[in-house]
Parts: C-alpha cells; structure tokens; sequence
C-alpha cells in the first residue's frame, strides 16, 4: 500500500498499476462502513485507490470542519487489513492552491433536504467528486447507500458531464443495535447513542407500515410521528422520495417504491439516515 499526499506523488503510483482501478472516497474516521466499500471496491477491480481528504468546500460556516476527525494512521492501519494498492490523503492547499473560479453546479435536487439544510454543501461535494475522478480516472466508484441524496447527484455528475467511470452504491452498514455506521457517532455520548437508535427505529416503523399496504402518506405520517415524540431527537426533516430522482412522492400519489430519508439531531449531533421502501400493491 502505497501514500500518496500530493497529486504528482499519486499520478506516479497510478502509472505504476496495471489492470482496472476502483476508487473509493472518504473523509477519514474509517470505520466498518467505510470498509465495506472497499472491500466491494476489492471484489470488483485489479487494484483499488481510495482518497482520505476532508474537503472545505462541503463545510458551511458554523460546520465541524475543524473539529472534523482526523487519524491517518490509524486510517492506514485499518486500509492495510482489507487490501489497497494506493492512499491519495492530500492536504487542502494540494487540491485547492487557490480559490476555485469554475465551480460545480449541482441543480436543483441539491437544494432540497440536506441542500436544505447546508445550501453550499453539494455544490462542494461534486466539486471534489470531479477533480477527484479526473486525477485517479477510476474504472469503477463506489459511494454509500447512507449518504442517499449525494449518490443521487453524484450519478447525475456522471451522466451529465460524461464521466466515463461506472459509479455503484454499496448498503448501508449498521451496527447490531441498528444504528447506521457514521464518524459523527463519535461525537456521541451514551445516552446519546441509545437515543439515536429512534432514528433507524422509526425507518422500520415504516418499511414494515408499507409491507402491509400502508399508503405512501400515512407511511411517512407514522415515521414522522415516531421520530417528533423520540426522547432526545430533534427532527430536521422526513420525507419520502422516489430513490432515483429524489423527487418527493406527492400525497395521493401511487408508488411502489420509496425511499425515506431523514435527518435528526441527537443532542449536538446531527445524523442522517434513509431506508428503502416497498408497497404493497
């Protein structure tokens, strides 16, 4: 496994590889989630890059940025139990030297739900999806499934730019008690932790709802009733979407598929969670 930190350092090592690449981005704090991906990444390519760079540019102002975790050996450390030819960890003045003039516009999609809540978030993921793409020209991606709306517009990056790398999703990793893996679980203290499991509680709530004929607006009336009367759970937002276009499934429309999306503060802590939903017809 070979660390790369600047991008010279990385075009050399990817010159050095033969075969498919697979790329798999992250901020860091890698946990079981994180390696799920890439042990997806490792099933599906000949070697796999995977980048560890907090960006700016997706923090607004008030954000953790600075509080962000941060461990590179400890990432490594864990990257070298599940194979992987090359780490692209560069510090924000390698991407960013200057202030960037052409800027990613991530459309309308990326103003609803968490583009809600972060207006200047998405625009700042797909800015560094790009240049991460165009420096590595992976054959393969892989995003999670948890970050549902950022895999929505990263395939929409892909489509509209003609990208050309195939971008897959990978299922959300939870731990046992149902809490969706998240490196903002560690801001979490213990009470706060049994709290937060409302969140993935109130999902099933509505899954199982839809199993048994459940309409598209009283599944999400009920989720929305389970997580406003959870114990320590402020909620930000729940809806219920179509899982391609992230376009709200409107009251009295029939659907057959859904996805609800939420995010929830737990204390000072803010989570997000989705989950799949079929209807019964």
């Amino acid at each position: 496994m070979k660390l790369t930190q600047t991008k010279e350092e990385l075009r050399k090592a990817l010159g050095e590889l033969e075969g498919s690449v697979a790329l798999v981005m992250t901020m860091g704090a890698l946990h079981e989630g994180h390696l799920s991906l890439v042990r997806a990444a490792r099933a599906s390519a000949q070697n796999v890059v995977v980048s560890i760079f907090v960006n700016p540019l997706q923090f607004g102002p008030g954000e953790d940025y600075e509080a962000y975790p941060r461990d590179l050996e400890a990432d490594m450390a864990l990257l070298g139990t599940v194979g992987v030819e090359v780490v692209f960890a560069p510090a924000a003045e390698e991407l960013y030297p200057r202030e960037p003039l052409v800027r990613i516009n991530p459309g309308p999609v990326a103003a609803l739900y968490e583009g809600k809540t972060r207006p200047t978030h998405f625009a700042g993921v797909l800015q560094v999806v790009n240049k991460v793409l165009n420096l590595v020209h992976p054959d393969v991606a892989f995003f999670g499934q948890k970050d549902a709306q950022q895999l929505a517009l990263i395939r929409t990056l892909v489509a509209d730019l003609d990208i050309p790398v195939e971008i897959r999703s990978v299922p959300i990793k939870r731990e046992e008690s149902g809490l969706a893996l998240s490196s903002r679980n560690a801001y979490l203290n213990d009470e706060e932790r049994i709290e937060a499991l409302a969140i993935s509680q109130a999902l099933i709530v509505g899954r199982d709802a839809a199993a048994r004929g459940g309409a598209p607006d009283s599944v999400r009336a009920l989720v929305q009733r389970h997580l406003e009367q959870a114990p320590g759970v402020t909620l930000d937002y729940l809806s219920l979407v179509d899982p391609e276009t992230f376009g709200e499934i409107e009251s009295g429309t029939a659907a057959t598929r859904g996805l609800l999306v939420t995010a929830a503060w737990v204390g000072s802590t803010r989570l997000i969670d989705n989950m799949e939903v079929l209807f019964h017809e």
